[in-house]
């Protein structure tokens, strides 16, 4: 049985566009429903784990795209994708919601999902062995990806406020060119794992100073729908500098569709040309129900998104208190957006190579995540995996009810080692 309940914290005033119709979507299930899936988060662990780590939300399906799905599956309509509709879609979101215009279809395509989109844009602008710039700490696949795409990585780490460090990016800047014919520059936009949220200001001195330096930039902005309260995204091809750069995007992270991939990749102005050379086999990878999926939620799911984001500004807020309460040695700013949370437990005394009696259950952790793991049975991202910066750290997933996550902190208060 989960903890007693506790005051939920007010909210502040929230990025929802309208007065939400739909109920808190994180509340709609409970942890027996949820322990009936079948996806990593719910099958990489025991029954025993309450799962916060990978980026899966605990919510159904907004209407909307079951009611899509339905009548593509009623239909049969499953067989190859056409047509530009995800992206009209897409563009007709980012007026609405980040007053841009500049979303042209004709400068998109179609990508199996967003990290297969950026690497098959690198192999367009990239060379074998260039290097390939990342804000470290971050997203652990972006040194996967890139390393297994026969590009190297060169790190520049984030600031002590956990954003982006120009002069550290000049540096990085420096080092990439200095080995590289061409180099890119693979912005987080929000930033995984810190949730930060770039700035228009602050977007604007990376495009400048990618113009300067000659590194070409391509921007994930997959967690672009979940910016909160007290921040607003600003996409990168809407600041200038950024025309020959290329962004991401998708309804993945926003409706929780990563099961249903697929993805837009958008050029700016000055690159479509490099777009035009994407071999026309890479648009056979998406699904065509995930295409469908995807342009439902930008259609018509806001509504429901609005909902999702009170009740994550909601456990945002909790998660704060949660931690005041049973771990008030570990640091946490609250993020800008995505619905995840960065924790500093270098204050518990632990190194990355601890080693508790027994078996780890994963092989993947170190430090406070496997702590947490073994002893309080909470599975969290290891904060070793996302680079430099990250020892010490820990992600945890708070797209959940506010049940499992007053409990899930309990357990890692428990495990503490006070």
């Amino acid at each position: 049985m989960l903890g007693p309940d506790n005051a939920i914290p007010e909210r502040g005033e929230s990025t929802a566009q309208n007065a939400a119709p739909y109920p808190n979507p994180l509340e709609e299930l409970s942890l027996q429903q949820l322990r009936t899936r079948t996806s990593m988060k719910w099958r990489t662990h025991p029954a025993d784990v309450l799962p916060l780590w990978v980026a899966e939300m605990d919510v159904r399906l907004a209407p909307s795209i079951v009611s899509a799905l339905h009548s593509a599956i009623d239909a049969g309509d499953t067989g190859y994708p056409a047509g530009t509709r995800y992206a009209e879609e897409l563009a007709a979101f980012a007026h609405r919601r980040w007053d841009w215009g500049g979303l042209a279809v004709e400068r998109t395509t179609v990508v199996p999902d967003v990290m297969m989109g950026i690497v098959e844009l690198l192999r367009l602008i990239t060379d074998p062995g260039d290097s390939v710039v990342v804000n470290a700490p971050v997203y652990a696949p972006f040194y996967a990806f890139v390393s297994h795409a026969d590009r190297r990585i060169a790190e520049a780490p984030l600031g002590e406020d956990s954003r982006i460090d120009i002069e550290a990016l000049e540096e990085a800047f420096l080092r990439a060119k200095a080995v590289s014919r061409q180099a890119a520059f693979l912005l987080s936009n929000p930033h995984n794992p810190t949730g930060a949220v770039h700035t228009h200001e602050e977007l604007e001195q990376v495009a400048a100073l990618a113009r300067r330096h000659g590194v070409r930039v391509i921007s994930d902005e997959i967690h672009a729908p979940l910016v909160l309260a007290g921040a607003s995204f600003t996409p990168y091809l809407s600041v200038p500098g950024s025309e020959d750069a290329f962004a991401l995007m998708s309804a993945s992270k926003g409706w929780n569709l990563a099961g249903l991939k697929a993805a837009v990749a958008i050029a700016g102005a000055q690159a479509t040309d490099d777009l035009r050379r994407m071999p026309e086999e890479v648009s056979h990878g998406p699904s065509h129900l995930g295409i469908i999926a995807h342009t439902a939620a930008f259609k018509d799911g806001e509504d429901w998104l609005d909902a999702l984001l009170l009740g994550l500004e909601s456990n945002r807020a909790l998660l704060g208190a949660l931690l005041e309460q049973h771990l008030p040695t570990v640091k946490c700013t609250p993020p800008d957006g995505t619905y995840l949370a960065w924790l500093d437990c270098r204050a518990l005394g632990l190194e990355d190579d601890l080693r508790l009696d027994g078996p780890a259950i994963v092989t993947d952790l170190a430090g406070p995540a496997q702590l947490f793991l073994e002893k309080g049975k909470v599975a969290l991202s290891s904060g070793h995996v996302f680079g430099t910066g990250g020892a010490g750290h820990v992600r945890l997933n708070f797209a959940t009810s506010q049940e499992i996550l007053r409990e899930a902190v309990r357990r890692m208060g428990a495990a503490a080692p006070y």
